[in-house]
């Protein structure tokens, strides 16, 4: 069968079974569809799944959401500074703009295309208040280090942990460092899924009130506890102007069985990563980095990068990938070349050297776990074929 007669493959797959289904269809009879029983199971599901019964896990409608409420139960605030990296995309850095702060972005480094510790140390200012780490592919950023970093000169610290369920940095999971706060995403193609949705995890017993509040419309108490508790269900109290940022239960009944396949949704991505390894070997395209040895790399993403031999330019290769009948993507635009980040801060290519150079070599093969060993193959064929 040519390459022209085989099905696409799509950039990426939710993995969704009868079993996740069902406990959705359970849901819609159950007569509760919003913020509910299912989303206090998952809650409590998540703390469970990263052992640590100090955390409070926190769901939310989106990651976005969620960098958004831990920003703002920090205090982050207007005249505030807040660093990031460039090489992410745009919502890591709009939240701290919702909040009136302004967002300063560092470089990457080239091995690990995650933001560079020593460039985040350079753009320390008085003004600076937190930085937020991305955990670019799902593999981790060099948290000891930031860490470190931030408590010499007392930074909080926000996880945008989007890509990094299950990573592991030192042998623990992210979401159990000593961040001040860390945020996984649930779209749609990340490691699990809700459709949309994400978590907000702390130990932090302040910062987890502020942020029970502040997701839903800052009223002290949610639908679930007025209906459940003895007093009258009417009841309610508005604390502060907040946000609407609640999970449905609808969402969190598939979040309930995705959770529990999430170890083995990371084997089967290694798996496929490893064969990518092996059937890319021998190109002049660098490969994803590896995580170190003892640790975990979810997995996330596959992001292959062009060697200065391949003449063919990367968007020619990307457009014959999809002539032979195969998506991929690329990760990502970094913010210093969109209008509103360039235009903002005034922002050069030349200012951020090694992020740029990998946006212009860069692009993201698929790889999700209903892929077949036979998928990478053809890939991998077709990849050959294009940079011919």
């Amino acid at each position: 069968m040519s390459s022209s007669e085989l099905p696409f493959l799509p950039f990426a797959l939710p993995d969704i079974d009868d079993e996740d289904i069902a406990e959705v269809v359970d849901t819609l009879k159950s007569g509760w569809i919003t913020t509910g029983p299912k989303t206090r199971r998952f809650e409590a599901d998540f703390t469970a799944f990263l052992g640590d019964p100090s955390l409070q896990s926190m769901a939310v409608n989106s990651a976005t959401a969620g960098l958004h409420l831990a920003l703002e139960a920090l205090g982050i605030g207007p005249g505030d500074e807040v660093i990031t990296t460039t090489h992410t995309f745009t919502a890591t850095a709009e939240v701290v703009r919702y909040l009136g702060a302004d967002v300063v972005l560092v470089d990457i480094d080239p091995a690990t295309l995650n933001l560079d510790v020593d460039a985040v140390e350079a753009a320390i200012t008085p003004r600076t208040k937190a930085v937020i780490p991305v955990h670019f592919g799902g593999l981790a950023v060099d948290m000891p280090r930031l860490l470190a970093l931030a408590k010499r000169h007392g930074l909080k610290v926000v996880e945008d942990a989007a890509h990094a369920l299950p990573t592991t940095v030192g042998g623990r999971l992210v979401g159990t460092l000593d961040s001040d706060v860390t945020v996984f995403s649930f779209y749609a193609n990340k490691t699990i899924t809700t459709g949309e949705g994400g978590m907000v995890v702390t130990r932090d017993p302040a910062i987890a009130k502020r942020i029970q509040v502040m997701r839903l419309h800052g009223i002290s108490r949610d639908a679930f506890d007025r209906f459940q508790s003895k007093a009258p269900s009417w009841y309610y109290e508005v604390i502060a102007p907040g946000f609407k940022y609640n999970l449905t239960d609808i969402a969190s009944a598939l979040g309930l069985h995705q959770l529990r396949k999430a170890q083995r949704f990371q084997q089967r991505r290694a798996a496929l990563a490893a064969l990518y390894d092996e059937a890319l070997a021998g190109l002049p395209i660098v490969l994803p980095p590896k995580a170190p040895a003892g640790d975990v790399h979810s997995w996330h993403l596959y992001p292959i990068r062009l060697g200065d031999a391949v003449a063919v330019p990367r968007e020619t290769v990307i457009e014959r990938l999809f002539a032979a009948g195969i998506g991929c993507s690329v990760h990502y635009i970094p913010l210093h070349l969109q209008p509103y980040w360039r235009e903002r801060g005034g922002l050069r290519a030349e200012q951020f050297p090694h992020s740029q150079h990998a946006y212009e070599r860069s692009l993201t093969l698929p790889l999700y776990t209903r892929m077949a060993d036979g998928d990478v193959a053809r890939v991998a064929a077709a990849l050959r074929a294009a940079i011919a």
